[in-house]
């Protein structure tokens, strides 16, 4: 399982995430936000959920947007690699490693409970996807959804592990970002 070079940059952003940490389904989660009617969830890229980049984009998606959102941590607590890849030492860490133990198999059932509580709990619900959770998005908006449609509408940023299944199988809008 290779990443690519370019999923392993990044910079931080100025500024202090204004949210809190809960919980969505059974998973860990920065939440901002107080709209019981329109909801977010952002799946993360590999820098995990709680860089503080993603967390100032949730409390920038929930003044904008006016919705309540929420970032689940689906790398099941271990530490994110925000340290070694923001500082360009990422070829001293094991990135395939830390990668199969998250892959499709293994995180989509977190992710498709997540969207179900969100689903149970707002009357709208988009999910977006950078990197990483290109893949996880596409798989919300999913033809076997269809009775009971997990999300409204994805976007997806330069997804990772994205097929041309994903692709197919999808019955919702999407918003794809492609750099």
């Amino acid at each position: 399982m290779s990443v690519s070079s370019c999923c392993l940059q990044g910079f931080e952003w100025e500024g202090i995430p204004m949210g809190q940490n809960g919980k969505l389904a059974n998973n860990d989660s920065y939440i901002d936000g107080d709209n019981h009617n329109n909801a977010i969830m952002i799946v993360h890229d590999i820098l995990g959920w709680v860089f503080p980049n993603i967390r100032l984009l949730a409390d920038y998606y929930a003044r904008e947007a006016n919705a309540t959102v929420y970032v689940p941590d689906f790398y099941g607590g271990e530490s994110p690699l925000s340290g070694p890849i923001l500082s360009g030492k990422w070829r001293e860490i094991d990135v395939d490693g830390f990668m199969r133990k998250s892959t499709r198999q293994i995180r989509e059932p977190e992710i498709l409970d997540c969207a179900r509580a969100l689903r149970v709990k707002h009357k709208k619900v988009a999910a977006v996807g950078f990197c990483y959770g290109g893949w996880a998005v596409f798989r919300l908006g999913a033809k076997q959804h269809a009775d009971f449609p997990l999300v409204d509408c994805i976007v997806a940023g330069h997804p990772m592990f994205l097929t041309k299944e994903d692709i197919d199988n999808d019955t919702v809008p999407v918003q794809l970002l492609a750099p």
